[in-house]
């Protein structure tokens, strides 16, 4: 009798330890966001720190971040950030978001099979006009499963830049929120200050008394 109290006194303390410690151990703190900037495009982003960026695209004007996974390289979800049209010269026509759009619509289509639009509409991303692409297929290739939500902005000589997020299906509730953090901290060089201006004035407060928010921050 006095050894099966012993016990559930032991089993009772030992709980509490469990229980106190669980209280008590702090929750890991996620990783702060990296900035990046792409030289040859010239645009400038954040993305969280636990991810990879995994190289660069499109001749060395974009590049591709992702979060660690164990599968092929091939089949990861991930980012791809890019200009995907430079800015038109001499008496070339711009291509424009609508044609840019239609022409990620065809190359996904004929990558893949079962094809599907499930949205499309306007944006804007830091002050610039986008239009935003999203698409489900199978690849062809792999007979993979692709969901793609792809926003393209156009610069401000009428060049177009992407920011691309694809990933199977089941993970993009989970992921496209850092799409949307990645966006929020999307930013072009801002434009030379005129010559003879104070490069050291402040900054003027917009309206409501409120100064500039960092321009780099998700």
């Amino acid at each position: 009798m006095r050894f099966w109290s012993r016990s559930l006194i032991l089993s009772a303390a030992s709980g509490m330890l469990a229980l106190a410690l669980g209280q008590t151990t702090p929750a890991p703190k996620p990783a702060p966001w990296k900035r990046y900037c792409q030289t040859n495009a010239g645009f400038c982003f954040r993305y969280p720190g636990s991810w990879m960026m995994l190289g660069e695209v499109f001749d060395g004007n974009g590049v591709v971040i992702a979060p660690p996974q164990k599968e092929d390289r091939a089949l990861w979800d991930g980012i791809t950030l890019a200009m995907v049209a430079p800015p038109p010269e001499g008496d070339e026509e711009a291509a424009g978001l609508d044609a840019i759009v239609g022409q990620a619509a065809a190359g996904m289509r004929d990558a893949g099979e079962n094809f599907v639009t499930l949205q499309r509409r306007q944006r804007t991303v830091a002050h610039n006009p986008a239009q935003m692409l999203k698409a489900q297929y199978r690849e062809k290739s792999t007979g993979r499963e692709w969901l793609e939500e792809v926003v393209f902005i156009e610069g401000p000589d009428n060049e177009i830049y992407s920011v691309a997020l694809r990933c199977a299906p089941q993970n993009f509730a989970r992921l496209e929120p850092t799409l949307n953090g990645v966006l929020a901290s999307w930013r072009l060089p801002e434009p030379e200050a005129p010559a003879g201006a104070d490069r050291n004035a402040p900054a003027t407060a917009p309206a409501g008394g409120k100064p500039p928010a960092d321009r780099f921050n998700p």
